[in-house]
């Protein structure tokens, strides 16, 4: 039974052993990742080397240096043009504030002109003269629009030269209005605000008088007519329109 087992083994159907080293994962792709680098490197050394052997090497490094430099050329005229810009704009601004700030300075003066033609008037009725007039006259009155209704009006009241005592009396207003395509006639003060004190006169020679109106939603004023009452009786008159 030996005989037969050795025999088996030193026969050619005996099976063969083969000893093979086993490596751990990890090792192998370390080293596979070494062996593609080294070969990426070597291919890329190979590469730059034909480039300069051809002389194409040198020209696309040239190429780069020009680039570059026409960025940076171009990136410093985008800075001067944006620097142009922006002082444009500041420049912009500061003629814009000039400009409001002298329409400002433009309507102080037109209505301190205002102030001084109706200065002018009274002191050219102080003047003397032949006839005698109204003890009590409206020099001049202004009226505009400044808001959606919202009326301001302005007067200058006088007593002729030949005054010597204070003039009492009362200021009214009669607004000619459209509404709805209807004419109408609105007084201030009404008959509830009879007493409010923007209406009652009181002065020896001259008197200013101004205020702001408040009429109707979408009423339009056309006219205005002034009225000056001493003692329930009218003395004085004067229109302007809008």
């Amino acid at each position: 039974m030996r005989f037969k087992l050795w025999l088996r083994r030193m026969s050619i159907s005996a099976p063969r052993m083969t000893i093979r080293s086993q490596l751990p994962w990890p090792l192998k792709m370390l080293a596979m990742v070494f062996a593609i680098a080294l070969g990426g490197a070597a291919a890329l050394w190979i590469y730059d080397l034909g480039r300069q052997f051809t002389g194409r090497g040198t020209s696309a490094n040239q190429d780069v240096a020009a680039y570059r430099e026409q960025l940076e050329k171009l990136s410093a005229q985008r800075d001067r043009y944006s620097s142009t810009v922006n002082a444009s704009e500041s420049q912009l601004i500061i003629e814009r504030s000039a400009q409001k700030q002298l329409a400002a300075q433009v309507k102080l003066l037109e209505d301190e002109n205002v102030r001084l033609k109706e200065d002018l008037a009274f002191f050219e009725s102080l003047l003397p003269t032949g006839t005698g007039g109204p003890e009590v006259s409206i020099r001049r009155l202004t009226v505009d629009m400044v808001g959606q209704n919202q009326l301001r009006y302005r007067l200058l009241l006088m007593q002729g030269a030949r005054g010597n005592s204070d003039f009492i009396g009362t200021l009214q207003l009669a607004v000619t209005t459209l509404q709805a395509g209807r004419s109408a006639v609105i007084l201030f003060p009404t008959a509830n605000s009879s007493g409010m004190p923007q209406f009652k006169l009181g002065f020896r020679h001259y008197q200013r008088i101004e205020g702001l109106l408040t009429l109707p939603d979408g009423t339009s004023a056309k006219s205005v007519q002034a009225r000056i009452f001493e003692k329930g009786q009218m003395r004085t008159q004067a229109s302007a329109n809008l």
